[in-house]
């Protein structure tokens, strides 16, 4: 009888548990016709594009299906192709009158995103038509990209942040010393500061210089678009940084000329009725980011055999895929490797635009990568779109195509390389009291053992390795940017620029986005009309419920949601344990308040 029960009971949870997946893939498959639906909908008359400034901004747009069904803000993760191409769509779409931006919280947004998104806005306004901004509090990067709008709206309780840049380098020298790990780094590069927080308790001179230097280029571009926007001197704006703004009457901020006006968000329906010059606001329609996306990419693109093949490497360069339940993006190098060759070998490819958002990683995948784009350079032209970052690692992979873009505000350079070996000898044996006996049939058999410290042969011998691979490093950015090895050194040494001085000394050739390096390979391939193809495909909507039923995807974006910013601290010791070894990657200690 108990095993009678026994198989009842497990027939009735097996019942069960398929009755689940079929009720979640049915709901799955009513969200993917409806999204269909609107995919293929067409705009309605005096339509409003609404694009919603909050959460965080990711190079691209990810289908999430629970997202989809239950609405959950700590899901949603914005992509900015899907934001530049709705509003590049409204630009063109006469039945779109306007835009109305609603600023919320960011949880992270770099410069040279909100830069870009900007731009787009301010060619939008080219065209005749309307921004309006609204918001009860704005952080300063949404008020960046909120003071384009001909009419900027604060709550007459709301606040705004404007208070300048700042940026956060977290060492951890002493907490080190405290649990009894010495973390031995061999580096090269006066300026390559990812190894600071291991080695020292406050910042370099040398790390201040770099920071401060790229930290007022970033500010000057902000302040001179803010100037240019609200016809508010760059002094003055200054002045305001330095005056606590967000604890200011919101009086204040429209008597400085910040805003236009202080109102509650129900008069907003009204102010955009106005602006479209219809009686109320049941006189137009609204439409989202992701539906005008989808409608933009509905529609017919012509019919070429010519493609310009737009590959997105985003993320930190690990040689494979980690196995941590963190879901950030990562440039794998081995497949990568395998992508860039398809495109090689596919002659419907007629160029490839690598967009690059990364602040690097390890420098053997970065040399893997580095010689398939010169595989691709000898068989069609290769152009680099760098997002917000793409240094050491990231500027590696860059540097031998054949013409590179860079947003203003893009953090690039960083050339340099380092290796990072704990030694937790003082910890185990001394505190925890854990001792080893180690046999050995050669001198370095127990290379790397965290239970002892380098050798001073050793240490000699890394050192010499990854002078080695400095060598390397600054000759491919010689080759591929024509200039002399001995120039890239006195720029390199692990240094940070922002796109405008690196345009300056040589490390780019032209300052823009994804749009205008699409139209120099286009240029370089001698192509008029060509089908633009995104790679790699992005994740499906069943990968993404695997995820989400197990649990990754959505701590991971509850954590980045709830913690903001500072997201950053925690997600960068949860890949502490990918940084040994030898890395070619820039400071991800380092944190903006933007």
């Amino acid at each position: 009888m108990k095993k009678f029960f026994k198989y009842v009971c497990a027939t009735v949870v097996g019942v069960f548990i398929a009755v689940a997946i079929v009720v979640i893939l049915s709901m799955l498959s009513l969200v993917s016709m409806a999204s269909m639906g609107s995919a293929t909908a067409n705009v309605k008359d005096n339509s409003v594009l609404v694009i919603q400034l909050q959460g965080s901004i990711s190079e691209r747009s990810d289908e999430n299906p629970f997202a989809e069904l239950f609405g959950n803000n700590a899901l949603k993760e914005q992509g900015l192709d899907d934001i530049l191409l709705a509003i590049d769509h409204a630009k063109k779409e006469k039945k779109v009158k306007g835009i109305y931006l609603e600023a919320g919280t960011f949880a992270g947004a770099m410069p040279a995103t909100l830069q870009s998104i900007r731009k787009a806005l301010v060619d939008f306004k080219k065209e005749g038509k309307f921004i309006v901004a609204y918001g009860d509090v704005y952080t300063q990067g949404a008020y960046y990209v909120c003071s384009v709008a001909d009419s900027v709206i604060v709550n007459p309780q709301g606040m705004i942040d404007w208070s300048g840049l700042s940026s956060t380098v977290t060492y951890y020298k002493e907490l080190m010393e405290k649990v009894g790990v010495d973390m031995q780094v061999v580096k090269v590069g006066t300026y390559k500061s990812a190894v600071e927080p291991f080695l020292l308790k406050e910042m370099s001179d040398a790390n201040r210089e770099q920071i401060e230097t790229y930290d007022g280029e970033i500010w000057k571009e902000i302040t001179q678009a803010v100037s240019k926007s609200r016809g508010i001197s760059v002094e003055q704006l200054n002045v305001l940084a330095d005056s606590m703004m967000l604890l200011q009457d919101a009086r204040l901020y429209q008597k400085t000329k910040l805003v236009d006006r202080l109102a509650y968000s129900d008069a907003v329906p009204q102010t955009i009725a106005t602006m479209m010059k219809v009686d109320s606001p049941d006189d137009y329609n609204t439409v989202s980011v992701k539906d005008l996306a989808r409608i933009a990419e509905s529609k017919p693109k012509g019919i070429s055999g010519n493609v310009i093949a737009v590959y997105y490497a985003v993320g930190n360069i690990v040689e494979e895929a980690s196995s941590d339940w963190n879901t950030e993006p990562e440039i794998v190098g081995k497949k990568v490797i395998k992508d860039l060759q398809k495109l090689a070998d596919d002659d419907d490819v007629k160029a490839v635009v690598l967009r690059v958002n990364s602040g690097g990683g390890s420098a053997y995948a970065s040399e893997q990568i580095w010689h398939q784009v010169m595989n691709i350079k000898t068989n069609k032209p290769i152009v680099v779109s760098m997002g917000d970052m793409a240094a050491s690692g990231g500027y590696y992979i860059s540097c031998a195509a054949n013409y590179i873009y860079a947003e203003p505000t893009t953090i690039t350079g960083s050339i340099g390389i380092f290796g990072m070996f704990p030694n937790a000898s003082e910890l185990l044996n001394d505190k925890l009291g854990v001792h080893f006996s180690t046999v050995k049939t050669n001198e370095h058999s127990d290379f790397g053992d965290i239970s002892r410290p380098f050798t001073e042969q050793e240490r000699a011998i890394a050192q010499r390795y990854i002078n080695s691979g400095y060598e390397l490093f600054t000759k491919r950015c010689a080759d591929g940017r024509k200039m002399k090895q001995d120039d890239i050194k006195k720029i390199g040494e692990g240094r940070v620029w922002t796109g405008i001085h690196a345009k300056q000394i040589g490390l780019v050739d032209e300052l823009g986005g994804l749009n205008e390096a699409i139209s120099k390979a286009k240029q370089l391939a001698k192509v008029d009309e060509a089908s633009i193809i995104n790679y790699p495909a992005k994740s499906t909507v069943f990968d993404n419920l695997m995820n989400e039923m197990q649990g990754n995807s959505y701590a991971d974006k509850q954590l980045r949601q709830t913690m903001g910013e500072y997201y950053i601290f925690y997600s960068n010791i949860q890949h502490l344990n990918q940084r040994t070894g030898i890395q070619a990657s820039m400071p991800y200690f380092l944190t903006f308040h933007l």
